[in-house]
């Protein structure tokens, strides 16, 4: 019997390369998209990190390239197709909405388009986000919950997430959209608050940093660690039928919780080494956001494993890790 074939997008990403590792360790051929830029050698990285990046087959291509997308499609023939690449930094999209709107709104549209053309039985997943709830409607976000995007980069997303719904309407396409709750991991990227907060306390710990400069530290968000996350994406893909899911913990925690977390898990008092720095504010906060991922649990059997306070505890020794082998 031939391997089932997926094709990643956003590969080399913190929810590429779990998602890698997961099919990977399922039998699957992975071919993973990544946009060529000249730090290539670098990009795969997390890949390297996780110990299967000779593993996954990596090919150039970028999301605005409808022809050059179609063409991956094409020769891949994939059983399951998982959209993961955006310009994902909040914060970013404000600086560039044009280019976030781009990447993160019509390349979505191009690859569902491509898949419709090429592979038209294939199972499409797209991550969508809770940034799209924004200015939050209902106290607990599910499936039913109006949008009210705060971004550039939430408004894009949430062009991706309709298009989704409506080329499974339109054109009869298996794609469901995973409405993802903040998701975290030692592969996060430094310029979000959580990896920034993990990093900052081991180099702290470690005599290499002595402060931590924070905006806004009330806001509250579902955490969760991207292992498991990625997990639901695949049990969504394994539907007869496409559908949207919340995926989240149904736990809500501030980012000042978060911190401390984070320092105490090195036996530091945080209050010695944080400073509020205005610069690090959003023109228009999300305050809130707390998920309910029953549907995810009754329809898909999902359930997260990794507590937070775990995966906080992960990333901080992971940073601490780095920064070691980095001065030994």
């Amino acid at each position: 019997m031939a391997k089932k074939c997926a094709v990643i997008t956003g590969v080399t990403g913190q929810d590429g390369a779990y998602l890698s590792q997961l099919l990977l360790g399922k039998g699957y051929r992975v071919i993973g998209v990544a946009r060529r830029s000249s730090h290539y050698g670098m990009a795969t990285h997390r890949l390297d990190w996780l110990g299967i990046g000779g593993q996954v087959e990596v090919v150039d291509g970028d999301l605005l390239d409808l022809g050059g997308m179609a063409r991956i499609i094409r020769d891949a023939q994939p059983d399951e197709v998982y959209n993961l690449a955006a310009q994902s930094f909040v914060k970013t999209s404000w600086d560039q909405p044009v280019l976030t709107s781009q990447a993160t709104g019509v390349g979505v549209t191009n690859m569902l388009e491509a898949v419709r053309l090429e592979a038209p039985g294939a199972h499409f997943y797209q991550a969508s986000s809770s940034e799209m709830y924004g200015l939050i409607q209902e106290p607990i976000q599910s499936e039913k919950t109006p949008f009210y995007p705060r971004s550039p980069y939430a408004v894009a997303k949430l062009m991706g997430h309709w298009m989704t719904v409506n080329y499974r309407e339109s054109f009869g396409l298996h794609a469901s959209s995973g409405i993802l709750f903040n998701h975290e991991s030692p592969l996060r990227g430094l310029e979000f608050v959580t990896r920034k907060v993990t990093d900052a306390v081991a180099r702290i710990k470690l005599g290499l940093a002595t402060e931590l400069r924070m905006g806004n530290m009330d806001a509250t968000r579902d955490w969760g660690h991207a292992k498991d996350y990625v997990r639901a994406m695949w049990l969504m893909l394994q539907q007869e039928t496409a559908d949207d899911y919340v995926v989240a913990t149904n736990r809500t925690v501030s980012v000042r919780a978060f911190v401390e977390a984070a320092f105490a898990h090195v036996d530091l008092n945080p209050d010695k080494y944080i400073v509020i720095d205005p610069a690090f504010m959003r023109p228009a906060e999300v305050e809130v956001l707390h998920g309910n991922a029953d549907k995810a649990k009754h329809k898909l059997g999902w359930t997260p494993e990794i507590t937070l306070e775990q995966m906080i505890g992960e990333m901080v020794d992971a940073d601490m890790a780095r920064h070691r082998k980095a001065g030994a």
